[in-house]
């Protein structure tokens, strides 16, 4: 697994390297990470990335040149990894420079993704496919916008965390990348915690259930008398209606995606016929 980063600040990724669950399995290398700062790829003594943009407006934009060179170089490095890790396999003619956006040494595709917030909403989904797909190239915008003329040449995918607007790419990249290397397996100290993450298919792709630990008393609230039973099956009841109730009331959205996708069993469909009667 590996994620390539093209950002102004790639500074900001050491946490992600360095720190928590991704940074324990970046030091068990179960997945690297390349930095990639565009005013690298610039030949003025200014090392200038952005202009005034065409038709006028606020702001200044990201020029394409820094932001392409940045990502061939990110995807020639990945293409040389992969002719390492599979030694017989012949050079590809006219390739020296380094592939074309989004393709990588074994003709496999390499999602170039660009944060942006006119993109994709992220999901669990999304992060279940970069799994697959081994990382990929996330590119970081600033200022008021990005030249078009490198989206349409590079990026595969634009990817946003919501309906809000952030400085730049950076932040979502590091959610991106946080996503993906917690799914890897060995990532978590208990590979059962993924399944057990809300959005997971396991459960249905709903919210998941409240948690408590010690103290059993606290504040003069107490835990659950189901989750002190020691009684498996009645806890994992006990969950499962929690996280239908709790998924029908903040995310009724999931309700309707888990049905049709048909993860929800007549006992769940019961016990939401009921949540509803009782809310009439």
């Amino acid at each position: 697994m590996r994620f390539d980063v093209v950002s102004l600040f790639p500074e900001m990724f050491g946490v992600v390297r360095d720190q928590g669950v991704t940074g324990r399995a970046h030091k068990q290398g179960l997945w690297s990470l390349g930095l990639w700062n565009p005013r690298d790829f610039t030949h003025d003594v200014h090392r200038t990335v952005d202009d005034r943009p065409y038709g006028g407006g606020p702001g200044m934009v990201m020029m394409a040149d820094p932001l392409e060179q940045s990502v061939k170089a990110a995807l020639a490095q990945r293409q040389a990894a992969d002719m390492v890790s599979v030694p017989n396999q012949p050079a590809v003619p006219g390739m020296a420079a380094g592939p074309a956006p989004g393709e990588s040494a074994s003709g496999d595709s390499t999602p170039v993704l660009l944060m942006s917030p006119t993109g994709r909403r992220f999901d669990q989904s999304m992060a279940a496919r970069l799994l697959d797909t081994g990382g990929a190239v996330l590119v970081c915008g600033r200022y008021e916008g990005i030249d078009q003329r490198f989206v349409d040449r590079c990026v595969t995918e634009e990817v946003s965390l919501g309906d809000f607007v952030l400085s730049g790419g950076e932040i979502p990249a590091l959610a991106i990348i946080d996503s993906v290397v917690r799914l890897l397996p060995g990532a978590l100290n208990d590979a059962e915690s993924a399944l057990q993450d809300s959005f997971n298919v396991a459960l249905g792709g709903l919210l998941d259930s409240p948690h408590y630990t010690r103290p059993e008393h606290y504040q003069g609230q107490t835990v659950p008398a189901e989750l002190l039973s020691g009684h498996h099956v009645n806890i994992a009841l006990w969950r499962r209606r929690q996280s239908l109730a709790l998924t029908a009331r903040r995310r009724p959205d999931l309700i309707v995606q888990a049905r049709l996708a048909g993860l929800l069993s007549k006992s769940d469909e019961l016990f939401l016929a009921g949540l509803a009667k009782d809310s009439e």
